[in-house]
C-alpha cells in the first residue's frame, strides 16, 4: 500500500477538475488520506462534474431464483440453501401492469432484472416486446434490463426496441473474480459489457464489495470501469445471506464504503455512482455516501431484500440538495 501520509488529496482533486485521469498510483494513494479530506474533495468532483443530479432507479424482480451460477454473494442461487421467494418470468402484462405503476407514481426508471446465466429465447422475446411497446406508449419513459451474459444480436435488439441502459456487474477486478464465482468466468462478463459498449447503448456496470478483495481490487475495477466508459456505477455492500459461503463475512463500516465511493468518485467524475444493495446496512439511509461522491440510488426494495421506504429516501435527496432527473447522457 502507498504511504497518504505526504499525499496532498486537494492537488489531485484539483487536477481531476481540470480532466486530469487519475493513475492507479494516484489512487492507491487515497487509500490512507483521512476519511473527511477525501470525501469532502470527492464531493466537490461531484458537483463539479454533475451538479446535483441525481439518478433514480427502480426496480423489477422479473424472474426469480433458480439460478445454476455459484456467485457466492447470491441468494438465487441453486447452490446454496435460502430462503427466497422462486418464480418463472412474470407475465407481460403483469410486467406492464406494474411498470406503468412505478411510472404513473413518478418514477420514470425502471430495471427490469432476470435471474440466471443468460435469459431463455422466449423470455428475451417478452421483454424486448414489451419494452417497444412502452417506449411507444410513454415518450419519456427509461427502461434498463439486468439479463445476464448476452450476445451480440441480442444487445442489439434491445437497442432497436429502445432500451435505455443494460446492467451487467464486473463485480471485483479481473484478479479477484474468481473468488466470487467459478461457473462463469470475468472474460464472460467482460465481453458483454464490451459488446454493449460497442452498440453504444449506455452500460450500467459496477460491483459487490464485502467479499474479502483487497482496496488495489476495488481500484482496479474502478479503472476498468473508466475504460468502457461507464457512466452508472453500482455500488453494492455486501448483505450477507444465511445459506450462501459469505453468511458470516462482516459487514462493511460506513466509513469503509465512503472511501470506495469517494475513489470511485476521483476514477470516474463524471459517472452516476450508484448505491444499490446493501444501503440499508449502512445505519444512516446512505447519507454520508451520498456526501461522498455518490449521486444515484435504487430506490424501494432490491431483488431479495428489504430496501428503504420511499418517503424517507425522498426527504434525504430534498435535504442534501438533490433533484432526480432521467435524461442523462
Amino acid at each position: 500500500m502507498f504511504s497518504g501520509i505526504m499525499f496532498d488529496v486537494n492537488e489531485l482533486k484539483d487536477k481531476v477538475l481540470n480532466n486530469y485521469k487519475v493513475t492507479k498510483k494516484d489512487a492507491m494513494n487515497l487509500i490512507d488520506v483521512p476519511l473527511d479530506d477525501l470525501t469532502n474533495a470527492a464531493n466537490e468532483i461531484r458537483k463539479s462534474f454533475c451538479g446535483n443530479s441525481f439518478d433514480a432507479c427502480m426496480l423489477i424482480n422479473v424472474k426469480s431464483g433458480r439460478c445454476g451460477e455459484n456467485c457466492k454473494f447470491c441468494a438465487q442461487s441453486n447452490h446454496y440453501d435460502t430462503d427466497i421467494e422462486i418464480y418463472p418470468l412474470l407475465s407481460k402484462d403483469e410486467l406492464k401492469e406494474r411498470s406503468l405503476a412505478i411510472y404513473n407514481s413518478g418514477f420514470k426508471r425502471i430495471s427490469y432484472v432476470a435471474s440466471g446465466r443468460k435469459i431463455t429465447k422466449k423470455d428475451f422475446e417478452t421483454i424486448s416486446s414489451l419494452i417497444e411497446e412502452l417506449k411507444k406508449e410513454k415518450k419519456d419513459i427509461k427502461i434498463c434490463v439486468s439479463l445476464g451474459l448476452m450476445t451480440n444480436d441480442q444487445i442489439a435488439e434491445l437497442k432497436d426496441a429502445g432500451v435505455d441502459r443494460i446492467h451487467n456487474n464486473l463485480e471485483s477486478s479481473r484478479n479477484y473474480f474468481k473468488e466470487i464465482c467459478t461457473t462463469h468466468s470475468y472474460d464472460e462478463k467482460f465481453d458483454t459489457v464490451e459488446m454493449i459498449h460497442n452498440e453504444n447503448i449506455m452500460i450500467c456496470s459496477g460491483g459487490i464489495f464485502g467479499m474479502g478483495e483487497s482496496f488495489e481490487d476495488r481500484i482496479d475495477l474502478a479503472l476498468q470501469l473508466r475504460e468502457f466508459n461507464v457512466k452508472s456505477i453500482p455500488i453494492n455492500v455486501l448483505n450477507p445471506i444465511k445459506g450462501t459461503p459469505v453468511e458470516n463475512n462482516e459487514i462493511l463500516s460506513n466509513d469503509e464504503t465512503c472511501r470506495i465511493i469517494a475513489i470511485f468518485r476521483f476514477i470516474n467524475p463524471d459517472a452516476y455512482i450508484r448505491m444499490a444493495g446493501g444501503r440499508a446496512l449502512l445505519g444512516d439511509n446512505g447519507r454520508k455516501a451520498f456526501q461522498s461522491g455518490a449521486n444515484a440510488g435504487i430506490l424501494g426494495n432490491m431483488l431479495t431484500t428489504q430496501g428503504l421506504e420511499m418517503d424517507d429516501d425522498l426527504k434525504l435527496l430534498d435535504e442534501l440538495g438533490f433533484e432526480i432527473v432521467y435524461n442523462l447522457k
